[in-house]
């Protein structure tokens, strides 16, 4: 049990250290009392006693220390000795100590923050059963097919779905959900409101492995036609039905239809979106026809793989079925192939990117903070040589002063990340409440995995930041470095070459930063400048959908849109509304594939023409001055049986019908009543996303009744669009006191949440650039400053020689702008491999745009020499009496 004696010692020491201290020496002093009296005992002078007791016993004092490291904790010792020599280090020089901490709380709190954001979003498994064995399967076209849209993964319609479930056996289950509105009637006093929702199959639940915080899931017998039963989510359970649980087994109304409560979502379940508010089973979302449908293309499916099967296996099963569809119905759009995508890089797939490149901008800017403190650190060792070399000379080991130094080091980044994981807080939130569309947000918190990467990121700086100006200042011999630091004339200059590398390195990775960023703010602005097609100025837009249940016939539907367009149009300050069903910039909002009954017919389906569907009404044209090209606009006369005709986009016109009239022609579109439409007119292009180019669109009467969609009220006022927007909701309340309206936004709001993710991601890699640039322009004008001071006795002799100021002046700005000319020009190579990363990122920019390096080019030069000028231009007044005197 030694050991255990040994550890008992060692504790007793840590915590009673002056005691035992004490205890040690009076039982030092008593021995060698002793060994003095048996001396004297045996005849020996009193001084002759003493030192034969010293030779014998040995020196006190090393004993004392030799006794002190085997009971005590030798090493924390050493580490305790070299914090508080790097505490007293510090106090005497604050300004640097308070720079160098500012800059790493910069860098380690920014790395932290996006750190927590990409493991919540790209790195943590989802919160399911096994998510690594959900995938996400989608339809894929091959070929020019591929090229009329933009997905690559294209929705599934309802038939392939059941196909695919019922006919392949590699996966363990299949579900499948789809987007849905609803409107939630009021009770008790409550107003009724829009809410997103979604519809899924009665397995979706038990495949990811979720269960209800209360209540139950669907059944399969709840997944039917006329099914009636609704989960809530957490959010919506709480903010309306005040967190009660005898909700469950009670009915609410939505679209004026009676469903029962029977489960409320766990807190944790956002998938697939945090806005979702219900669900509903997947077959009462739609009517008996859609389900059998090949061409509805609206779902999402999810499938677990089975254990033992790999996932080529068991896509090559679906494939197979699929393939089958596609020559089964050469008439629809029925891809001939399958997708698969892990289910957490579905959900990140917008975000994956552009969060990389901020966690890449961020890793620079740690590199450049850590380069300009290693700078820093640099200069003090110059400082600090004399005293060093002397340590050395008397005998203090490299490694224990590189320790010392690294200890330095490791204090200022230890300060630096512990103000940094505070200010990470704040910024976390606020990025993750500011990105708009970002998956599992509400997932997003640090933890302990968090914390432990902000202390690894502290131990790297300070490695980074430490060990080369360590490594520099103890280098030299004893003897030299003291022979140098008796003279200023020439001494250092491999000092000086070092910190000119690290400057060098430092704005190399300035530059790509800058030129990375202003790639993506030119490309910003390119898109924010783009025309949709339409005004945006003065345009209001708000969302209601007609329960079909009460609207159940077309003429109720049209009698309630005319009503409600005649009261908007007559109130003060409006000019023109009108209705449609996706305004510009919104979204993608439905397509479908069509036939011209005056071509030749198309035998496959892969050449079938494709088009965005819209709907609207007479009056939206004018509203969203969309301007009319041939033709007419569609005029009330266009209802109900004679709702057929049809107006094209130019983009349609010019693709579908080339060196031809459209005029008179017609459209025969299956999904839309199967029928033919006569072509009544050509209008301009408009945008579905400002990010993306333009689509051929073609557009139906809204007066024939349908009620399948929600509509979109357009309303261009003389003034602020906003304030008619509650009167307008009054007008709609007075036709409809239960029907409630959704999204309430201006044009110019649409088109600015439309490039939310595009700003910020542009607006961050900015800022962290320039806090770069602000960094390299100080570590420059410490670099020169160094550079006079050390050069201060040969400037004064070139002056007393006649040396002109002037000259004196170019000599200090060519000396300074030397390594930041050559970092820029390896900076401006690295950028045109570097930035070929980031082109699917940008719109209408290229990589190497010449404007864009040229700027940043003249930026970084001019910011150098301002950088260098006051050191410089201080050189050259110099006085060279007072020069020769401090020498």
């Amino acid at each position: 049990m030694r050991w255990l004696d040994k550890l008992r010692m060692r504790i007793a020491m840590l915590f009673n250290r002056r005691r035992a201290a004490a205890r040690l020496d009076e039982e030092l002093q008593d021995h060698l009392e002793r060994e003095i009296a048996a001396n004297r005992a045996a005849g020996m002078s009193a001084e002759e006693a003493r030192q034969a007791a010293l030779r014998s016993f040995g020196n006190p004092a090393l004993l004392r220390d030799q006794t002190r490291a085997a009971w005590s904790w030798n090493s924390l010792e050493l580490w305790l000795h070299d914090v508080r020599y790097g505490l007293r280090t510090l106090r005497r020089t604050p300004g640097f100590a308070l720079i160098a901490v500012a800059v790493m709380a910069l860098c380690i709190g920014a790395a932290t923050s996006l750190f927590t954001i990409v493991r919540a979003v790209l790195l943590k498994p989802l919160p399911f059963r096994d998510p690594d064995k959900l995938v996400m399967i989608y339809e894929h076209f091959r070929g020019d097919w591929a090229n009329v849209g933009t997905f690559n993964y294209n929705v599934v319609s309802p038939a392939d779905y059941y196909d695919w479930r019922n006919e392949s056996h590699g996966f363990e289950d299949m579900a499948a959900w789809r987007w849905w509105g609803c409107n939630l009637s009021g009770s008790n006093g409550e107003l009724p409101e829009a809410l997103p929702a979604g519809a899924g199959t009665w397995n979706l639940f038990s495949l990811l492995g979720v269960q209800p915080a209360l209540g139950r899931t669907f059944s399969q017998a709840d997944d039917r036609v006329d099914g009636n039963t609704v989960m809530l989510s957490w959010s919506l359970f709480e903010r309306r039905f005040t967190g009660d649980p005898s909700i469950i087994g009670r009915q609410i109304h939505l679209n004026s239809k009676p469903y029962t409560v029977i489960g409320v979502l766990p807190k944790s379940f956002t998938y697939p979106d945090a806005t979702i508010q219900l669900w509903i089973p997947y077959m009462a979302s739609g009517s008996e026809e859609w389900l059998h449908h090949h061409d509805y293309h609206q779902s999402r499916v999810v499938a677990r793989l089975k254990p033992g099967v790999s996932l080529a296996t068991a896509i090559s099963q679906v494939e197979a079925i699929q393939y089958r569809n596609h020559l089964r119905y050469p008439a629809a759009p029925v891809a001939e192939d399958v997708a698969p995508r892990a289910m957490i890089d579905d959900l990140a797939k917008d975000v994956k990117k552009p969060l990389i490149l901020l966690m890449c901008a961020v890793g620079c800017m740690l590199l450049i903070g850590c380069l300009n403190i290693a700078n820093l650190l640099v200069a003090r060792g110059a400082a600090r040589q004399k005293e060093v070399a002397i340590r050395g000379a008397l005998g203090a080991q490299r490694f224990t002063l590189i320790r010392e130094q690294l200890t330095e080091s490791l204090l200022i980044c230890a300060a630096g990340g512990a103000a940094g994981v505070g200010l990470s807080f704040a910024a976390t939130k606020w990025l993750a409440s500011a990105w708009k569309d970002l998956p599992t947000a509400q997932s997003i918190h640090m933890d302990g995995m968090v914390l432990g990467f902000s202390c690894a990121l502290i131990i790297l700086a300070a490695l980074l930041s430490g060990v080369l100006p360590a490594i520099s200042s103890t280098g030299k011999a004893v003897l030299s470095t003291l022979q140098a630091s008796s003279r200023s004339l020439g001494g250092n200059l491999s000092r000086t070459a070092l910190r000119k590398t690290l400057l060098m390195i430092e704005i190399a990775v300035t530059v790509v930063l800058l030129i990375a960023a202003g790639l993506l703010l030119k490309s910003f602005m390119r898109l924010r400048t783009t025309d949709p097609g339409c005004t945006t100025q003065n345009v209001l837009t708000m969302g209601y959908s007609l329960p079909s249940r009460e609207y159940d016939k077309p003429d109720k539907v049209n009698a309630f849109n005319e009503a409600l367009l005649a009261r908007v149009r007559s109130m003060p300050g409006v000019i023109a509304a009108g209705l449609c069903s996706t305004v510009p910039g919104d979204s993608w909002g439905g397509d479908d594939i069509f036939t011209i009954r005056e071509h030749p017919p198309v035998q496959a389906s892969a050449n079938l023409p494709d088009a965005l569907n819209r709907v609207a009404d007479a009056g939206y044209f004018s509203a969203m001055q969309i301007p009319l090209i041939e033709g007419r606009f569609f005029t009330t006369q266009d209802r109900l049986d004679h709702a057929d005709k049809v107006i094209l986009s130019h983009k349609l016109a010019q693709t579908y019908f080339p060196g031809e009239d459209p005029l008179g022609k017609h459209l025969h579109v299956v999904a839309i009543h199967d029928r033919d439409y006569e072509v009544v007119g050509v209008v301009g292009d408009t945008l579905y996303s400002v990010s993306q180019p333009t689509k051929a669109t073609m557009y139906f009467p809204v007066l024939s009744g349908d009620n399948d969609n929600g509509l979109t009220l357009v309303v261009r006022t003389s003034g602020n669009p906003l304030a008619v927007s509650l009167p307008i909701q009054k007008q709609i309340a007075a036709l409809d006191p239960d029907l409630p309206v959704s999204d309430v936004r201006t044009m110019d709001q649409i088109i600015g949440e439309s490039l939310g993710n595009e700003k910020l991601s542009a607006t961050l890699v900015l800022a962290f650039a320039v806090l770069s640039l602000v960094l390299a322009s100080v570590g420059l004008y410490g670099v020169l400053s160094y550079l006079m001071t050390q050069r201060m006795t040969e400037i004064g002799i070139r002056i007393a020689l006649g040396a002109q100021r002037a000259q004196v002046l170019r000599l200090m700005l060519a000396d300074g702008l030397r390594p930041a000319l050559i970092g820029l020009i390896f900076g401006l190579a690295a950028s045109a491999a570097t930035v070929q990363l980031i082109r699917s990122m940008l719109f209408e920019t290229g990589p190497l745009d010449p404007a864009v390096f040229t700027l940043v080019a003249t930026t970084l030069l001019a910011v150098a020499a301002l950088a260098c000028l006051v050191p410089a231009w201080r050189a050259s007044r110099l006085d060279p009496m007072q020069a020769l005197r401090t020498e």
